[in-house]
């Protein structure tokens, strides 16, 4: 986690708050440094799990359950796990299908940063999806 990613992160989002973006104020914290913003935390997490689990998305359709459960510092480096929970045919889309999973994002140290559950749509012949975006 750079100082970059959180400071873009911020300014993005528009939270601005002095924890995140305020060194001096930060030192003053319990942290005694700032805290990278969970908003930023969960973007980079989830990020770092489309490649192997939702490349092909049609849609997302929910975010449930986020919990945030141990500080992310600049320069910390994160990791993700995804279980896949549960999968069906869509029943209003009968080309795509429903997947359900929980990621968790952990710190260098091995501690879970932040969980949460994710349901997004997906084309349930992928081939066809990959010939239809490289067209």
């Amino acid at each position: 986690m750079t100082e970059t990613d959180n400071l873009l992160g911020t300014a993005l989002t528009g939270n601005v708050a002095p924890i995140h973006t305020d060194a001096h104020y930060s030192s003053t914290t319990e942290w005694g440094r700032p805290l990278v913003c969970s908003g930023v935390t969960l973007n980079i997490v989830a990020g770092m799990t489309v490649r192997s689990t939702s490349g092909l998305t049609t849609a997302n359709l929910g975010l449930d359950d986020v919990r945030f459960e141990n500080p992310v510092f600049v320069g910390d480096t994160l990791y993700a796990e995804t279980e896949i929970l549960a999968r069906r045919p869509s029943q209003s889309r009968p080309r795509n299908g429903l997947v359900t999973c929980r990621t968790s994002g952990l710190n260098q140290d091995g501690k879970r940063v932040a969980v949460f559950t994710r349901t997004f749509l997906v084309p349930t012949d992928p081939d066809s999806a990959r010939a239809a975006a490289h067209y």
